[in-house]
C-alpha cells in the first residue's frame, strides 16, 4: 500500500515551554512541524520559579539568548523558613556541573518568548485551535481541530502532546489514572510586594511552611519588576472546612508565617486569586504509537519544587531526540529512548515530594549543621538535577530517608 502523504511530520498539541522547545528542535532537524495552541499569548500560567538545569535545556534550543534578554529576575538559590527558622540552599554550590543561576519569571511573558523563538526558526503556530479529536489512520494520525471562525482537520506522521494540565490526549484516548499523591489545594496570585527588608533576598525562591502543619507551605518569587507570585498550598479538607473567598483564605494563612508576613506586610494584593484543586496528576502511559506526552500533559507531581517547566523541557528534548530519529526512518524505541530516562528525574522528585509532605526532607533543610558535600548533592537536585545518576540522591533517592533519620538523631 502506498504510504499516505502527511499535511506535517509533526503536529504539537499547546505552545507553552514543552511545546515550543520539542517544536524548536524538530524545526531545526528539517522537520514541518504544526503547533495547535488552544489560548491566545501572552496568557497568565503559574509556575514561575525555573531550575538551573532547565538553562541547558533553552541554550541547546538556542533559545536562552532570547530569555536572558527578556530582564527576568536573577535566581541563585532556594531559601526556606518556618517560624523564626531561616535555611537556604545556593545552587552555585551544586554537586553536578553545569549551570547554577537561572530565572524568576512571568509565565506569561516566558512562554511567549519562547513560543516566538520556535515561530521565528518556521514552526506554524495557531494560537486559538483547539483539538477535539483524535484518529489513527493507516500511516497517520488525524486530528479534528476547532478555532473561533472554522473546524477542520489535519494530519501527521506524529503527535507530541504539550497540552499541560489541559490534557488533551490522556482525556481524548483515556489514558488518565489516579495520582498516588494525596489531592491538595493550591490558591495563588500576582501581587505588588512593595517589600522594602534590605535583608530580604529577591535571588532566591522563598518556601514557608505553617507553624504547626508541616504539610501546609507558601511560595513567594519575587520578579525584577517589583511585584511577586504568591500562594498556598493546603490539603482539600482544610480548604473545604473555611467559608472564606479565596483571597481572604489566601491571606489568612499568610498571617500565619513569620518571614512571609513581615515581607508583605506592605503589599498590595491587586490581582485575581486562582485555585487549582487536585492537580497532581498520572497516566496509564507516556507514549503510543503515533503520539508521546511531554511535561504536565504526561505527570504532574506537586509545585513544591519548581520542578514543573524543567520536567517539561527535559520531556521536550528526550522527545524531539527520539522522534527525529523515527521520522528519518531509524528504529527507535519510545520506552527505552524516552519514557524510562524521563521517568528516573521524575522519580527523583518524587520521592523529594513525599518526603517534603512527610517531614522528613524538611528535618534535611532545617538541619542547623549540614555537611558540605551531602548539601551539595541536596543542592543540585533542588536546582533540577534529577538526572545526574552520579550524584548518590539520584541513583538511589530513598537514601533520602536514612539522610533525614540521621538529622533527626
Amino acid at each position: 500500500m502506498e504510504e499516505l502523504k502527511a499535511d506535517f511530520d509533526a503536529i504539537v498539541i499547546g505552545a507553552g515551554p514543552a511545546g515550543a522547545m520539542a517544536s524548536s528542535l524538530l524545526v531545526d532537524q528539517g522537520h514541518n512541524v504544526l503547533v495547535l495552541e488552544k489560548q491566545h499569548f501572552p496568557r497568565f500560567s503559574i509556575g514561575e520559579s525555573l531550575l538551573p538545569q532547565s538553562m541547558e535545556f533553552l541554550e541547546a534550543a538556542g533559545m536562552l539568548q532570547a530569555v536572558v534578554e527578556a530582564g527576568f529576575q536573577y535566581k541563585n538559590g532556594a531559601a526556606f523558613s518556618e517560624k523564626d527558622t531561616y535555611s537556604y540552599f545556593d545552587f552555585r554550590k551544586k554537586f553536578s556541573p553545569g549551570w547554577g543561576t537561572t530565572y524568576q519569571v512571568q509565565r506569561a511573558q516566558f512562554d511567549k518568548v519562547l513560543a516566538d523563538c520556535a515561530q521565528a526558526k518556521g514552526a506554524d503556530i495557531r494560537y486559538g485551535h483547539s483539538v477535539t479529536a483524535f484518529e489513527e489512520n493507516n500511516e497517520q494520525v488525524q486530528l479534528s481541530v476547532s478555532s473561533a471562525t472554522n473546524t477542520y482537520k489535519v494530519t501527521a506522521k506524529f503527535v507530541l502532546d504539550a497540552s499541560g494540565f489541559g490534557r488533551v490526549l490522556p482525556k481524548l484516548l483515556a489514558l488518565e489514572k489516579d495520582s498516588a499523591l494525596s489531592p491538595r489545594v493550591s490558591l495563588f496570585t500576582h501581587i505588588e510586594d512593595q517589600i522594602t527588608d534590605p535583608q530580604f533576598d529577591r535571588n532566591k525562591i522563598l518556601i514557608s511552611v505553617h507553624p504547626e502543619n508541616k504539610e501546609i507551605w507558601y511560595w513567594l518569587i519575587p520578579f525584577s519588576n517589583g511585584r511577586a507570585s504568591v500562594g498556598v498550598v493546603l490539603p482539600r479538607e482544610l480548604y473545604d472546612n473555611h467559608n472564606e473567598d479565596n483571597k481572604a483564605l489566601l491571606q489568612h494563612y499568610i498571617g500565619k508565617t513569620e518571614l512571609m508576613n513581615k515581607s508583605l506586610a506592605n503589599a498590595q494584593f491587586d490581582s485575581d486569586v486562582g485555585k487549582m484543586d487536585g492537580y497532581s496528576c498520572n497516566v496509564k502511559s507516556l507514549y503510543g504509537d503515533k503520539f508521546a506526552l511531554l511535561g504536565n500533559a504526561g505527570e504532574f507531581l506537586d509545585p513544591v519544587f519548581s520542578s514543573g517547566v524543567t520536567i517539561a523541557l527535559k520531556s521536550a528534548t528526550l522527545a524531539a531526540q527520539v522522534l527525529n530519529k523515527q521520522l528519518k526512518g531509524e528504529t527507535v524505541d519510545w520506552q527505552a529512548q524516552y519514557a524510562q530516562p524521563l521517568q528516573k528525574g521524575i522519580d527523583t522528585f518524587r520521592v523529594f515530594v513525599e518526603s517534603w509532605y512527610d517531614g522528613s526532607l524538611q528535618d534535611v533543610i532545617f538541619k542547623e549543621e549540614k555537611s558540605d558535600a551531602i548539601e551539595g548533592m541536596i543542592s543540585s537536585i533542588l536546582a533540577g538535577y534529577a538526572w545526574d545518576t552520579k550524584n548518590p540522591y539520584v541513583k538511589t533517592p530513598t537514601r533520602l530517608k536514612a539522610l533525614a533519620e540521621l538529622c533527626r538523631g
